[in-house]
């Protein structure tokens, strides 16, 4: 059974613990969900236009899955996101500080699109997995998610299931994630999840941060990637997460210490 939805940091952590993943509301303003919803299906647009490839690495199945990268650089609004105060506070109790921000991307199931495979992030890491989570995940929802657009779907519990557990098993305990936009879902590393099928007649839409503890390297190079405004804008909590600033060396890539 998934977790209520709570707007309390300590309930979410106690979730976190528990089900390995929280639903959080009240952390997205209504302009910064109306604008990080109209810059992603935007960026969507423009990489169609563009004959951008969506989906480069796989992530998931068919043309109905679409996925946007350079996140960072189409708006300002997403770089709020990714180091809003909930977000550094969760990472701190969870996997500790200082983290790394090792990707962060749109996902948008189109209608009749199809689910993704069932996984948990820390795959790559070599087993026997440490006793702790290596990773997590926050998906701020775009879209209301419902039980047939291509919610999410999760299965609760499923981080402690151990670095042995075959996705075949846990596939018929995997529930939709049902939840208005706006919300922040945040998930353990070790939660078995994946993208659901669309059968609905609108898209959703959705931004997911993968986190990680910063000794492992970034899935998005961000020293290639980025615009340089972007770095020069930066907050220092932000040049943290991207690997610009080595926390207590006060030294940044690029740029004078500030």
């Amino acid at each position: 059974m998934l977790p209520p939805i709570v707007e309390d940091l300590p309930q979410a952590l106690t979730q976190i613990r528990e089900h390995g993943l929280a639903l959080i509301a009240g952390q997205m303003s209504e302009e910064q969900l109306h604008q990080a919803r109209n810059a992603t299906y935007a960026a969507a647009q423009e990489d169609r236009q563009l004959g951008r490839e969506a989906d480069r690495f796989g992530l998931d199945y068919g043309e109905g899955n679409v996925r946007v990268w350079n996140i960072l650089n189409r708006a300002p609004v997403f770089r709020e996101l990714v180091q809003l105060p909930v977000v550094v506070e969760m990472l701190r109790a969870v996997i500790g500080w200082p983290a790394l921000l090792g990707n962060i991307s749109a996902n948008i199931a189109q209608p009749g699109s199809d689910g993704g495979m069932l996984h948990a992030d820390q795959l790559f890491i070599p087993k026997p997995w440490p006793s702790q989570p290596q990773g997590m995940n926050f998906a701020w929802l775009l879209d209301d998610y419902t039980s047939d657009n291509g919610a999410t779907e999760v299965v609760p519990r499923s981080h402690l299931a151990g670095d042995d557990a075959e996705p075949s098993d846990l596939q018929a305990y995997a529930e939709p994630v049902i939840a208005p936009a706006g919300t922040l879902m945040v998930f353990e590393s070790r939660l078995w999840h994946r993208t659901g099928c669309n059968r609905s007649a609108k898209p959703r839409a959705a931004l997911f941060g993968w986190y990680t503890r910063p000794i492992y390297r970034t899935q998005e190079n961000w020293f290639l990637s980025l615009d340089d405004d972007v770095v020069e804008a930066a907050s220092e909590d932000l040049l943290v997460l991207l690997g610009y600033r080595t926390q207590g060396l006060g030294l940044v890539y690029g740029r004078s210490p500030r």
